[in-house]
């Protein structure tokens, strides 16, 4: 009975020094206010039930409430207008050496185009409609057929245009020269270095792009799973693991809680090791990209998060997100 009663001691012991190391009720939040990073820009949305990386989203649109296509300047700037810090974007490298802003691997869904976007040279890419596409009613009408005719930009033309912006760079291939090209681009214009937040996407131009650029922060899904993986085998502790030093770290809504400190102990845990925290919205478990899109789903940011929010809806959640600051700020 003795030794039971020794082995609930030392347990209740652990249980205790386990809480005290990770209870964010004993630790304050790091010093910041949340930050949005807005996918693709400000966009037309659709419904995400079903969808893979063969959908055409175009086709399933809701109704417009804005005008803006996706990964154009126009609704990058209007994303940064609306108090974005990030704008994520996609690129495809194309036989003319340059960095076509679009994010299908195809250009039959959005455009009146046909084949693969890496494989069109970005002469060809410019005289494509974007907006050809698009369809709320099943095909009945096209509302913005005909407005995107050029509007497909090259990243040149990006960090031309928005000189005060910051972009999180998707590579959608797994070609190495991608994340080679853009340490080139980079080398050659030293002042864009500080336009570019961050990578992701394909593992193997990523990793280049990371070994090429001093300081330079990404991710791919192998080292996500590293980091949070290992983080959850013995992040108890206070230890950070290496891989998630020095880097972007992409956190489902509906898994945080269950990492060890969330939300403030972690944030400040990964912050002291170099890294940015990136809130996504809940994962299903599908190809979809979620986001935290609504007012209901702002809930799932913790008060006083000063890492990153990840939303497909720029315009409604960063004003949303000022409005929370503004009114925490007044109760202080």
């Amino acid at each position: 009975m003795r030794k039971f009663a020794v082995i609930a001691v030392v347990a209740v012991i652990i249980v205790g020094v386990v809480w005290v190391l990770n209870t964010s009720y004993l630790a304050a939040p790091p010093a910041g206010a949340a930050k949005v990073v807005a996918h693709r820009g400000i966009h037309q949305v659709y419904n995400p039930d079903g969808v893979g990386n063969d959908t055409c989203t175009a086709q399933r649109i809701e109704p417009p409430r804005h005008g803006y296509l996706e990964n154009t300047i126009a609704s990058m700037r209007a994303a940064l207008d609306s108090g974005a810090e990030v704008i994520e974007l996609d690129v495809h490298l194309t036989p003319d050496r340059q960095f076509a802003v679009f994010h299908d691997w195809t250009l039959d869904c959005r455009t009146n185009g046909a084949g693969v976007t890496e494989e069109t040279p970005m002469a060809k890419l410019k005289t494509l409609d974007i907006g050809y596409g698009y369809t709320a009613d099943g095909g009945k009408t096209f509302p913005f057929r005909g407005q995107g005719e050029g509007q497909m930009p090259t990243l040149t033309e990006v960090f031309a245009a928005l000189p005060h912006g910051r972009f999180l760079i998707n590579f959608k291939s797994e070609r190495r020269e991608e994340g080679a090209t853009l340490a080139v681009m980079l080398r050659f214009r030293p002042e864009w270095r500080k336009l570019v937040f961050g990578v992701y996407g394909g593992r193997t131009p990523t990793q280049e792009a990371l070994r090429l650029v001093t300081g330079l922060r990404g991710y791919d899904r192998r080292s996500t799973m590293a980091c949070l993986g290992r983080y959850a085998a013995y992040g108890w502790t206070g230890m950070v693991p290496d891989a998630c030093r020095d880097t972007l770290i992409v956190v489902p809504a509906n898994y945080a809680p269950f990492l060890w400190g969330w939300p403030y102990r972690f944030a400040a845990r990964m912050q002291a090791a170099g890294s940015e925290i990136i809130l996504l919205g809940p994962d299903s478990g599908g190809e979809f990209t979620s986001g935290i899109d609504s007012a209901d789903e702002l809930a799932l940011v913790p008060e006083n998060f000063s890492g990153y929010v990840w939303t497909n809806r720029a315009e409604t959640i960063g004003p949303l997100l000022n409005k929370r600051l503004a009114a925490s700020n007044d109760q202080k």
